[in-house]
């Protein structure tokens, strides 16, 4: 691999007596991993029942290496399943060092397509909101489609510039994750098509980006909330400069540790000619010292200043009524759990299960909100893909459970009707949940002996 000549001698700057393995570890085989859904199943039960060989990744909790030649995980029906997430080991450590919480509101500013979201989104465990965006509309809907195929109920999908988001939700997130637009120094292993377009905008061009993004961000965050800032690049002008720029930004955020992992590297404040000792708790990963990409992290609390009054104005709802009403909840008494009536919407027919903390959404531009239902047509509701999801093993009375072993499985995923037998023909005519060893995939239609395919066209295996 050809390296821009202005790169490596800042590398040599930072790296000091470890450059030349920094450029060894840029002719080895890069890692692969995986990331495990714990919305959908816990980490022992997946490593049971894994159907290629794992290896932990031991600075995040729920991640695993995979070999990249000799398996392909997203052609198997697990993934299908949403039971995990492919993603760059390094990668997966911001969403892991944000301390998320139960019923937190949380922002992942730049979210797509998905891959830190998702996890952002299994940490709240159904509770609170999630709001992730992406400016723009065709990445938001590979954001979209992760999420859904994650069963997540409680986000809402936008695509807006911070800007127009800050005028919408001053002070008003828990927690926000900012995994900035970066000169992707980190992954010229991984990509080395992003050797060129650093060549054409270098990282001055993105710490400007950066910095504009974070003062249109900061005064989003809640007193007494974190915000976590990473890059997928080395460069000390996006990092430890643009960290520099946000402590300058609001006298009340302040730099706090992040749990660690003896192949991390601490922030370097000589890196800017910074005076600020803080600046050591930030976290540079390197290929060289561990297994998996460059990265860059920075956790930033806001101090408790007594201002902390929520002056967001909720979204109020009637509910389902008439015939929309009668048709979902037609449906629904087959599915074991509870939809809280006032958190039901219909529009024009398409029905959503709103976020209970889901603000006002009038002025922004955005793909989804809450979970959707399914859409009423005439005399019937049809449920949704992303219904079929988010719904939990044994919660839907009838269904069509097969072994991953079945080939009817992957016929099923590429969108064939399928031939019942036996038993399966016993059961009543109408929908059916079609499970992958309990773990839903989508729905089908039953008549007699065969079950119309109503996987979604769009996710289907090709």
């Amino acid at each position: 691999m050809e390296l821009p000549v202005k790169f490596c001698e800042e590398m040599k700057r930072i790296l000091g007596d470890e450059y030349e393995a920094y450029l060894a570890s840029m002719n080895e085989k890069r890692k692969c991993g995986l990331r495990v859904n714990t919305a959908k199943i816990s980490v022992a039960e997946f490593e049971r029942i894994a159907p290629f060989p794992l290896t932990r990744i031991p600075f995040v909790e729920n991640g695993f290496y995979y070999d990249g030649e000799a398996v392909q995980p997203a052609k198997h029906p697990y993934y299908f399943a949403g039971l995990y997430y492919l993603q760059d080991p390094s990668a997966m450590t911001p969403a892991s060092r944000l301390p998320v919480e139960e019923g937190d509101v949380v922002l992942d500013l730049c979210a797509a397509p998905g891959g830190k979201a998702t996890e952002l989104a299994a940490r709240l465990h159904g509770t609170g909101l999630l709001i992730a965006n992406d400016i723009s509309s065709k990445r938001a809907k590979a954001l979209l489609k992760n999420i859904e195929l994650f069963g997540v109920e409680n986000s809402f999908i936008v695509t807006e510039y911070p800007q127009k988001l800050g005028e919408h939700f001053p002070g008003f997130f828990d927690k926000i994750l900012i995994d900035a637009p970066c000169s992707g120094e980190g992954m010229f292993r991984k990509e080395p098509s992003m050797i060129k377009a650093w060549e054409q905008n270098g990282p001055a061009f993105y710490a400007s980006l950066q910095e504009d993004i974070l003062s249109q961000a900061l005064p989003m965050l809640k007193p007494g909330g974190y915000l976590l800032y990473s890059t997928c690049t080395f460069s000390p002008l996006e990092d430890e400069g643009t960290v520099e720029k946000i402590l300058s930004m609001d006298p009340d955020l302040e730099l706090v540790p992040i749990r660690g992992y003896e192949g991390f590297a601490e922030g370097n404040p000589a890196f800017t000619g910074s005076r600020d000792p803080s600046i050591r708790r930030c976290v540079r990963i390197f290929p060289h010292r561990l297994d998996g990409e460059g990265h860059f992290l920075a956790l930033f609390h806001k101090k408790e200043n007594g201002d902390c009054q929520d002056q967001i104005c909720r979204q109020s709802r009637k509910g389902l009524t008439g015939e929309d009403k009668r048709l979902f909840d037609g449906f629904a008494a087959d599915i074991d759990r509870v939809f809280e009536p006032h958190r039901l919407e219909s529009k024009k027919g398409m029905v959503y299960y709103m976020p209970e903390a889901l603000p006002q959404m009038s002025g922004l531009r955005f793909l989804r909100s809450g979970l959707f239902l399914g859409e009423v047509k005439k005399n019937r509701f049809e449920p949704s893909q992303s219904l079929a999801m988010a719904l939990k093993p044994g919660q839907y009375q009838n269904c069509l459970d097969l072994s991953v072993r079945d080939e009817r499985v992957i016929r099923y995923l590429k969108g064939e009707t399928l031939v019942l037998t036996g038993q399966e023909t016993a059961k009543p005519d109408g929908w059916q949940l079609v499970c992958v060893d309990g773990f839903p995939l989508g729905w089908g239609k039953k008549n007699k002996s065969a079950l119309k395919n109503k996987y979604h066209s769009g996710w289907r295996m090709l």
